[in-house]
């Protein structure tokens, strides 16, 4: 005969592994990816591009702000959680990856999304053909170069210098640095660094998160040696004259005010670089 205790601890047990269960179970559903999930499930709401998900664009790679190789495979870095964060309080539980050509981008010239990061800098010039956010990042230029290639503030308007076409690092090296031979402009990062490992530049230059996570990258074979401050700010980009603008904007201001993406900053971003860009030396230009 069992006593009652022993089935009142019985019965005890049972709904606490049950509860336990359901805990976990919850745990688990308030995840996009490998992304933990703040604030309120649906405090916001939109009509997404795509019913059912938001629909994100980016250009790959990006190490630390979206790692994978492919959009399938991406399921962490800074910016997929900030996107997974804003598609967890708009109440949609999915986010799909488009990898698009940067400088389609910031041109306005891609669509059916409802919202880009890429590590994109707020310009006047872009506002022109597409709507911003509030900024969420700050990053200046940085110069990324092979290992045991010495270079100095004083040797850069002499260096053959790589960037990537569209970005505001073209901007800075064609207007403020002016050096002597004109910059070689590449597609994309990827060709880019791929140049500078195969000596056809001295030098890349574009943003100093972005040369960052790909010195991180490289496994010691490329290195960050300056920056140049340029007060950059990097913003969430929407189609010009989106309906779902101001409301995106205040969820990513919320997950700015309470913390997330310094949380996500300190998670993605300082592992993946594993250095201080306040420590990297500022050149003149």
């Amino acid at each position: 005969m069992v006593s009652k205790s022993k089935t009142s601890r019985g019965v005890a047990l049972a709904a606490f592994a049950a509860l336990a269960f359901s805990a976990g179970a919850a745990v688990a559903a308030d995840k996009i990816g490998n992304c933990e999930m703040t604030g309120k499930k649906g405090e916001f709401s939109i009509t997404p591009a795509i019913a059912g998900q938001l629909t994100y664009e980016t250009n790959l790679p990006a190490p630390g702000w979206n790692n994978g190789d492919t959009p399938e495979t991406i399921k962490d870095g800074y910016e997929y959680c900030l996107a997974a964060n804003i598609a967890y309080r708009l109440g949609l539980d999915k986010v799909v990856v488009k990898n698009v050509d940067f400088d389609a981008l910031v041109a306005g010239n891609t669509k059916d999304f409802d919202i880009a990061l890429s590590q994109i800098s707020i310009t006047d010039k872009r506002k022109e053909v597409v709507t911003f956010s509030a900024p969420y990042f700050d990053s200046d230029v940085g110069v990324l170069a092979k290992k045991g290639k010495k270079v100095a503030s004083g040797d850069m308007k002499g260096l053959r210098i790589g960037v990537q076409a569209g970005t505001t690092g073209l901007d800075f090296v064609k207007d403020t640095l002016k050096p002597k031979t004109d910059a070689k402009v590449f597609p994309d990062t990827p060709a880019m660094f791929t140049a500078l490992m195969a000596n056809q530049i001295d030098v890349a230059m574009t943003d100093t998160a972005i040369v960052l996570g790909q010195a991180a990258e490289s496994k010691g074979k490329m290195i960050v040696v300056g920056q140049y401050s340029t007060g950059e700010q990097y913003g969430a980009l929407f189609p010009k004259n989106s309906a779902n603008a101001a409301t995106i904007d205040k969820v990513l201001q919320a997950l700015i005010a309470d913390g997330t993406t310094k949380k996500l900053s300190a998670k993605y971003l300082a592992a993946s670089w594993g250095a201080d860009p306040a420590k990297i030396p500022y050149f003149k230009p």
